[in-house]
C-alpha cells in the first residue's frame, strides 16, 4: 500500500488544474439546439456549459438531452432543432464548484461527473475542471513518490 504526503496532493489549487473559460466550448442562453447540436459534434464533447451574456452560468446542454427533447412518438422530428432554445431542456441542476474549493471537495464530486463547471465568487464562469486532467495529476504524484520509495 502506498501512504502519499497529504500536502502534494491537498495543496493543489483549481485554477492550476482547470480549463480557463475562453477555451472551453459553449452556447449561449437563446441559442436553438441546431446551433447546441453542432458546437458539441464540432467540438466532441459529450456536454458543454449554457452560459449568458454576462458569463453566469445557467445549466449544461448534451446530445442526449438534445435528442431526448425532438423524439417523438413516431419519428425524430429533426424541425424542432430550429424551434427550441438550449434553455428549455438544458439540465440545469448542476455540480459546480468557486475556484477557492478544495481538491478534495473536487475529486468527491468528479467521482460521477467527467468535468466540474467552476465559478468565480461572483458566479461568472472561469472554466472546467477535467476528472482527467486531475487524475494525470494523482498519477504523476504517485509515480514520483513511488520512485522515492525505491
Amino acid at each position: 500500500m502506498i501512504n502519499l504526503p497529504n500536502g502534494e496532493f491537498l495543496d493543489l489549487k483549481i485554477n492550476e488544474l482547470m480549463i480557463p473559460s475562453e477555451r472551453v466550448a459553449h452556447v449561449q442562453i437563446g441559442n436553438n439546439l441546431e446551433h447546441a447540436l453542432l458546437v458539441l459534434t464540432k467540438s466532441g464533447y459529450t456536454a458543454i456549459p449554457v452560459l449568458d451574456p454576462h458569463y453566469k452560468l445557467h445549466g449544461l446542454i448534451s446530445t442526449p438531452i438534445i435528442m431526448d427533447s425532438i423524439l417523438g412518438l413516431e419519428r425524430i422530428e429533426f424541425e424542432q432543432l430550429e424551434q427550441k432554445h438550449v434553455e428549455e431542456v438544458m439540465k440545469k441542476t448542476i455540480p459546480r464548484v468557486k475556484t477557492t474549493a478544495s481538491i478534495d471537495v473536487c475529486l468527491e464530486l468528479l467521482i460521477n461527473q467527467p468535468f466540474l463547471c467552476v465559478e468565480t465568487d461572483d458566479e461568472v464562469f472561469a472554466g472546467i475542471l477535467p476528472r482527467s486532467t486531475v487524475l494525470e495529476r494523482i498519477d504523476k504524484i504517485v509515480k514520483r513518490f513511488k520512485q522515492i520509495q525505491q
